[in-house]
């Protein structure tokens, strides 16, 4: 081999004579045996195993083939770090002998200082060397071929150790050259090769692992390769059905509602991102958002397909109660400009009956003073949206305002063919602002009206259950669906012509600044029944 510098070129042989003439400059014995400056003691020794613990591993695999081969060649191969040290031997035992007499073992390192050596001229010229009988400058290792090659790190640069192989001058032949070249490259791909896979298989751990995404890996054909326990639990909430060897190993387009997109992705060659699906599960909607993404090898080949599956039904929920706060906010602003409009011809027409009461009697004048009232109470419904009021706490009689209440509307429910029923158990104090629980009491009992627009009966019940004041309201009405049952509360969601869906918010406000509950249950064609509970003081 030769070597290019600035005085020309230099071959190896150039290169052993520079080396054997230092020995000689520096009075070196060759007679003697060889020595080695430098050794690592068993602590290092250990310690620089560990670091290349997995070369150590791989070059073990390999010199065991070659060894098993049947070359019948007595040889040793040696591994060494990037400074020369010596971290493992392995092969012939007879050879490995003579070579531990030489003083060439584990922990021996290789320098310039102690002479020529393949190990150290591969180290400091970066590539392969060899050296053969003479080339070597003790007289005892005239009978031996040493052979070095380095190996590198991932980079392909930077040197991280060599593999060395050692025979007898005799069994020297050029395959033993190109055998040792091969091995190191051989150990640089099974090392990039190792890391690849411990890179590969951290990724499938952290993304089968993760309990917030439900993943499926296909092949390029469709067929589902893996699949993590949480894509179980979303494509099967009932765990008993959560069989993984029904999907494992079939075709994933099967599977509804993921199917199509995987099919999209691999015959259509799309990337399916953000994709928003909804299944039934368990009587109630649940929303997901669906990934599907290929995966090619370097030639361009579709090798899989990762769909990963997100839950995002509560996110939905956060989405919709922010959107009904929207609702709720342009309400308030709507209510504000209403009851202004709305009080002050109230308050005029209520001071002019009043004022012409006094001068001659009129008719109904009680009807009408109440059904002022009420539209007096209505207004006041819009002025809680648009500027909630403070709330004025006392302990008030419970039954007393539930009475108030039905006396005002005793007139208009019998206009309606409407029987209300009563069943009083016992009373109790509660502290609340009074008005703020008519107005609870007023709001339900209107909605019932509205719901027997051909008559019926209102039942209402009072008795006293677990420290609450418990009021309920039960009429035969046309009742409600589930899918109005569940909105019922939301602002502007009704299922009246003229109604604008605050009623029932406004008695959830009311009910929750009173620290209360509402259940309302109601069946198609059956009815309605709102029950209210109010703490006792």
């Amino acid at each position: 081999m030769i070597l290019n510098n600035r005085f020309g070129v230099i071959t190896d042989q150039e290169i052993i004579q520079q080396a054997k003439q230092q020995c000689i400059d520096k009075g070196m014995n060759p007679e003697l045996l060889p020595t080695h400056t430098y050794r690592l003691n068993a602590e290092a020794l250990a310690a620089r195993r560990a670091k290349y613990n997995e070369y150590i591993e791989v070059i073990q695999v390999f010199v065991n083939k070659f060894l098993s081969s049947g070359s019948g060649n007595p040889v040793v191969i040696t591994m060494t770090d990037n400074e020369g040290f010596i971290l493992d031997m392995e092969g012939d035992p007879t050879i490995i002998e003579t070579a531990r007499y030489l003083g060439i073992m584990e922990g021996s390192g290789y320098s310039q200082e102690d002479g020529p050596s393949s190990i150290d001229l591969c180290l400091r010229y970066k590539r392969p060397f060899t050296l053969i009988g003479e080339d070597h400058f003790h007289h005892i290792l005239h009978r031996m071929a040493c052979y070095s090659a380095p190996f590198h790190g991932e980079d392909g640069k930077a040197i991280i150790g060599t593999i060395s192989l050692m025979t007898n001058k005799e069994f020297v032949h050029p395959h033993l050259y190109a055998l040792l070249c091969t091995m190191a490259d051989s150990l640089e791909r099974e090392m990039v090769t190792r890391k690849q896979n411990t890179q590969l298989q951290t990724l499938n751990q952290v993304l089968l692992g993760t309990k917030h995404y439900g993943v499926i890996i296909t092949d390029a054909e469709g067929q589902i390769l893996q699949m993590n326990e949480t894509s179980l639990s979303l494509l099967c909430p009932e765990a008993g059905d959560r069989d993984r060897t029904k999907y494992v190993g079939r075709p994933v387009f099967g599977i509804k509602p993921i199917g199509e997109y995987y099919e999209r992705v691999i015959h259509g060659r799309e990337i399916c991102i953000g994709e928003e699906l909804s299944l039934e599960i368990s009587g109630s909607m649940h929303h997901y958002i669906l990934d599907v993404q290929p995966v090619y090898d370097r030639e361009g080949q579709l090798m899989r397909v990762v769909g990963s599956l997100r839950d995002i039904t509560e996110m939905k929920r956060t989405e919709e109660v922010l959107r009904n706060t929207e609702k709720l906010v342009f309400a308030g602003q709507v209510a504000v400009s209403i009851a202004h409009e709305v009080r002050n011809p109230l308050t005029t027409v209520k001071g002019m009956l009043q004022l012409a009461n006094k001068d001659t009697a009129l008719r109904h004048y009680d009807l009408i003073m109440s059904e002022l009232e009420r539209a007096n109470l209505m207004v006041g419904e819009f002025m809680i949206l648009g500027k909630p009021q403070a709330a004025v706490f006392k302990l008030e009689n419970c039954g007393e305002i539930l009475e108030e209440v039905l006396h005002l509307f005793a007139i208009q429910a019998s206009l309606g063919g409407i029987k209300m029923t009563q069943c009083f158990g016992r009373n109790a104090t509660i502290l609340c602002d009074r008005n703020q629980i008519k107005q609870v009491f007023l709001n339900i009992l209107k909605n019932a009206m509205e719901a027997l627009p051909y008559g019926g009966n209102i039942h209402i019940q009072m008795d006293v259950e677990d420290e609450y004041q418990r009021v309920t309201f039960t009429d035969n009405g046309s009742g409600m669906t589930e899918d109005v049952l569940r909105r019922i509360g939301e602002p502007f969601h009704t299922t009246k012509p003229d109604g604008n869906g605050l009623g029932i918010m406004i008695v959830h406000r009311i009910m929750e600044s009173h620290n209360g509950r509402i259940v309302i249950r109601s069946e198609e064609e059956r009815g309605t029944s709102v029950e209210i509970r109010l703490p006792i003081s």
